[in-house]
């Protein structure tokens, strides 16, 4: 068993029409003024916003509202959040939208309870002291940031995409109404299943010990995600198949499938990616999965077996390596069952040389020398990655 610690705070409230409790939620955390956070237009043409709102007014609750979160979220804009809010007097944060704008909202809200840039948090040069509390009403089963400690902010000037860790900023709450995700498009609904897949395949792919309960909750969640996924590909509007995609997004990256564990490298390799060509972060994670493991899985080849048999039903013949290689190939063959990429060329980029030389090095710096724990990479190991995933 591995030593570890598990906090997940967050109220979940789950099922249709979850939304309209949003109002008495967030009456419960004793708040003055809300900023309500959102995206795009998709949250006003549905008329969910206007629900939102309603909800508010009818709970005596005062608010104010930001929107144009973009996939990516960018740090001017956060900027601008924490500038509205301290001239509005706002003391909660509302999240309406999936990881970008739940993102978002944690950045907002650190800048509104640290003194100096927020940036710094994300640049890893200080640690927050405190956030102000922060509410969910999720659209899109993603991120797990509804959930999770965890937020990804990308800065305007070079593209530089970074993720900072800590339980302040764990929501008090998640609305998930699953009836809110049906209006996805087919890509950004595979893009948010593979994003749920990689949060516990992060996790799962460890060298060394095992937690039999844990890595059975992983394989059962990762099965459940497959089989989901790929019924909403032939059926969008299957409400109890977004029903088990929206929880399993929740629980996949809330610490309940790692407890002690995790990789990150293929997350890490994905934010520069992300970063320099601004791609989405679930096609990203697929296009660059197969070239990591098939860098790694030596260096842990047991959990790669494992994952082969236990999730993608790869019967153990011939040797580990060959049954750990099958494995992987039977992921790629599920990424392109859903219209997913298993490389950049599907990806739609085409990095030269220099601007793989570069991404490499920004991981490695972003991890702080090193990334990974399946098999550790400096800078030399990214770049390989890279070349592998170049085609």
């Amino acid at each position: 068993m591995f030593h570890f610690t598990y906090y997940t705070p967050t109220k979940v409230v789950f099922g249709k029409g979850a939304e309209g409790q949003t109002g008495a939620l967030v009456k419960e955390q004793g708040c003055k003024k809300v900023l309500i956070h959102y995206g795009g237009g998709s949250v006003i043409r549905s008329g969910l916003l206007d629900r939102i709102k309603a909800s508010l007014d009818q709970a005596g609750v005062a608010y104010t509202a930001l929107g144009g979160v973009v996939p990516n979220p960018r740090l001017s804009l956060v900027y601008q959040g924490i500038e509205l809010a301290e001239k509005e007097g706002v003391d909660f944060i509302l999240a309406v939208g999936g990881g970008s704008v739940i993102d978002s909202s944690k950045a907002i809200a650190y800048g509104l309870t640290n003194k100096g840039d927020v940036w710094d948090f994300y640049d890893h040069t200080r640690q927050a002291s405190a956030c102000l509390p922060v509410g969910v009403v999720l659209t899109i089963s993603a991120a797990g940031s509804e959930m999770s400690n965890s937020s990804v902010i990308t800065k305007d000037e070079g593209g530089v995409k970074r993720g900072y860790n800590n339980d302040l900023c764990r929501p008090k709450f998640a609305v998930m109404d699953p009836e809110l995700t049906i209006t996805l498009p087919p890509y950004q609904t595979a893009s948010g299943c593979t994003d749920i897949m990689m949060h516990t395949m992060e996790r799962y792919f460890c060298p060394e010990g095992s937690m039999e309960l844990t890595d059975s909750i992983a394989e059962g969640l990762l099965r459940t995600v497959m089989k989901n996924a790929k019924i909403l590909h032939a059926d969008p509007g299957n409400y109890d198949a977004r029903a088990e995609i929206m929880w399993a997004g929740s629980l996949s990256h809330n610490g309940l499938t790692g407890t002690g564990r995790g990789d990150w490298a293929t997350h890490g390799l994905e934010h520069e990616m992300g970063g320099m060509f601004d791609v989405t972060h679930g096609a990203g994670l697929a296009a660059v999965w197969g070239s990591w493991a098939r860098y790694v899985y030596q260096n842990c080849l047991n959990r790669f077996v494992r994952f082969a048999v236990n999730v993608m039903g790869v019967e153990n013949a011939g040797t580990p390596e060959e049954t750990a290689l099958r494995g992987i190939e039977a992921v790629e063959d599920f990424y392109r069952s859903i219209d997913m990429p298993t490389c950049f060329s599907e990806l739609g980029i085409s990095p030269t040389q220099e601007q793989m030389e570069t991404m490499a090095d920004m991981c490695i710096v972003a991890g702080g020398g090193q990334k990974g724990v399946a098999k550790v990479l400096h800078e030399a190991d990214c770049l390989k990655i890279y070349q592998m995933a170049n085609h």
